[in-house]
């Protein structure tokens, strides 16, 4: 069996002055790794961002705001589209603000990921293996 979802989306990357502009989000799931979304945001074969995702506050985001630190998504509704509006904050820059990107993807492709996702490792049933971990931690001292 796959342990491993794999999905290509074009979204749209707001930017500064010129609108919304399209980029590639490779997102990725691994079982191994239940709570985990990656996505990682190209364009022109350069990586742009690569962020890791909890996996329910994504679903949560389709639905209504969540987010409170780095990551902020909420639905969008542009009449045309149902969007997913992700806002990333970065590091900090030299005039003491912070780097700062929304992305608008199509909320259906997000849904559909999201359930092949939860057709490996269902919702609530998340293992992650901490006896181990922790005694390969104390191991290595």
């Amino acid at each position: 069996m796959n342990s491993f979802v794999h999905k290509t989306l074009v979204v749209q990357l707001l930017a500064p002055g010129t609108g919304r502009c399209p980029v590639l989000a490779h997102l990725g799931y691994d079982a191994d790794d239940p709570f985990a979304v990656t996505a990682v945001f190209a364009h022109d074969g350069h990586v742009l961002a690569c962020w890791r995702l909890d996996r329910e506050m994504l679903c949560a985001g389709l639905d209504g705001p969540v987010g409170i630190g780095d990551v902020r998504l909420r639905p969008a509704d542009t009449g045309l589209w149902q969007e997913l509006r992700m806002e990333f904050l970065g590091d900090a820059r030299p005039d003491g603000s912070r780097h700062r990107a929304v992305v608008f993807v199509w909320a259906p492709a997000i849904a559909a990921f999201l359930r092949e996702t939860h057709l490996l490792v269902p919702p609530g049933r998340e293992h992650v293996p901490v006896d181990e971990l922790l005694a390969d931690i104390l191991s290595a001292g």
